[in-house]
């Protein structure tokens, strides 16, 4: 069984917003932490539902986000 792991760049996240409104599950979120540049970067709310369409992370322009496919 594939699964799909999203890696948040978590320092590289300048809280754009773009991969929240391009995710067709809505499952990415602002996170209530702050990184060491003064944002708030995006976390994954239910990493289970993901597809793995990669939407987010082409439309990221700090490439802060990473798809990666596992198999079990």
């Amino acid at each position: 069984m594939k699964r799909n792991i999203v890696k948040i760049l978590k320092e590289k996240c300048k809280c754009c917003e773009l991969c929240i409104s391009e995710c067709p599950q809505q499952i990415i979120s602002i996170s209530n932490e702050m990184n060491s540049h003064g944002y708030h970067p995006v976390y994954i709310t239910n990493p289970d539902l993901c597809t793995g369409c990669k939407l987010c992370a082409i439309t990221c322009p700090d490439c802060a986000i990473e798809i990666i496919r596992e198999e079990d």
